[in-house]
């Protein structure tokens, strides 16, 4: 690969042509254009300057020798600048030194032109060393014709100390450029493996979001859904068995699947509710725990009471912590319809404390049913106390026999 392709792959990003680096995309290929302009340029003055006779020397060696490295430019020099053409390359650089080798005998003063012919030569090579090789060899062949003219004593040493100095500037510039490059595409190696990884750990994250979010919601289907449609069917078999024997037993079963399928419609609409708290999107926390108690109190029977007195205002929380209490609230509430068989329910919102130990905590208590939080089946309450960590929270489960249960969440609010 030559040094022009080499900085090609090193400067064009990995996303696109047209990233607005100079030498990106576009900037790339005016590159290649200011190539062309100034082969051009030097060229025509070289032509001008032999024909007003500013050339001492053969005008039709000078003359040939220029539309000679014309033409090589034009169909091995050019497409090898552009693109990667080693044969191309090689047979440029060979026309080249042989060009300049006939300039130096016949036109010395055209060797001006090796301000254009040195730095071709290293955009066309692969490396430092070949670089270094036809440096050489264009600046001895360059510099034959006067150091024999010289020694003759018909020309001065100018010619040759410009060749030799020409020499060793390409030669330092050659190899500079090519340290940068290495860099370059070193740093664009570690560009892209970074880039690669971030994708790989990014997709990791999504396959492991996936997997847990496909957890959770078997959980929640396991500990709700499933059960009722485990009580639907056993209740479908009996009333099936007693519909020609007991009509009127038959008629209870099916009244109680009834039952059975509007708690498992409640849940199925609770579940998608969780996915996204619409009610928090047209309302505050308050509205939505006040409307949350009154359905829950509508649909269950249960003697409901709400108690928001003690915060005035929830504006402090973000959305994450009203999510996390209205969630507290709606998880309570659930498992006072499912297991407590309760007669009475209180949702309470309080603030304790000040500065930054203040919280805002929801108190769900029933008079119901107690049992033992450590051994309490079901992932409701676990899940529940993973999101309230989330944003530095905690829930607390009181239970005991004779005093129903006592559920709070609570979230940081300095």
């Amino acid at each position: 690969m030559s040094v022009a392709s080499r900085l090609q792959a090193a400067v064009l990003p990995a996303r696109g042509e047209d990233s607005g680096s100079p030498l990106s995309g576009r900037g790339w290929r005016a590159t290649v254009v200011g190539f062309h302009v100034a082969f051009v340029t030097l060229l025509a003055l070289a032509v001008v300057a032999t024909q007003v006779g500013r050339v001492e020397g053969s005008t039709r060696w000078a003359l040939t020798a220029l539309a000679v490295l014309a033409v090589a430019y034009l169909f091995l020099g050019a497409p090898a600048l552009a693109e990667e053409r080693p044969a191309h390359a090689v047979g440029y650089l060979t026309v080249l030194v042989a060009v300049f080798g006939v300039l130096g005998w016949q036109a010395p003063q055209l060797l001006f032109l090796l301000f254009l012919a040195y730095p071709q030569i290293w955009f066309l090579v692969e490396s430092p060393r070949p670089g270094t090789v036809w440096t050489v060899l264009l600046a001895v062949a360059s510099a034959v014709g006067p150091a024999t003219a010289w020694t003759r004593g018909a020309e001065p040493l100018s010619e040759v100390l410009d060749s030799g100095i020409g020499l060793v500037f390409s030669v330092a510039l050659g190899v500079w450029v090519s340290r940068v490059l290495q860099q370059s595409r070193e740093r664009a190696r570690l560009i892209a493996e970074l880039e690669a990884t971030r994708g790989e750990l990014a997709e990791a994250h999504h396959h492991q979001g996936i997997a847990a979010e496909r957890e959770r919601w078997a959980r929640e289907v396991h500990d709700t859904l499933a059960q009722g449609y485990t009580s639907i069917v056993v209740l479908a078999q009996t009333a099936t068995a007693q519909l020609r024997t007991d009509p009127d037993a038959a008629a209870e079963r099916l009244a109680l699947i009834e039952d059975v399928a509007r708690d498992n419609l409640a849940e199925a609409r609770a579940m998608v509710a969780a996915i996204a708290p619409v009610s928090l999107d047209s309302a505050s926390l308050l509205e939505a725990l006040q409307r949350l108690a009154e359905r829950f109190g509508r649909e269950t029977g249960i003697d409901t009471r709400v108690d928001l007195s003690a915060l005035d205002d929830a504006g402090a929380l973000t959305r994450a912590e009203e999510i996390v209490l209205l969630r507290g609230a709606q998880e309570a509430l659930a498992n006072v319809r499912r297991h407590a068989a309760a007669t009475s329910v209180v949702l309470q919102v309080n603030r304790v404390g000040a500065g930054e130990s203040g919280q805002v905590s929801v108190h769900v208590a029933d008079d119901g049913v107690s049992f033992d939080p450590a051994t309490a089946p079901g992932v409701g309450l676990a899940g529940l106390r993973d999101r309230a960590a989330e944003v530095g929270g905690a829930v607390d489960v009181v239970s005991a026999p004779g005093q129903g249960t006592r559920v709070t969440v609570r979230v940081p609010a300095p």
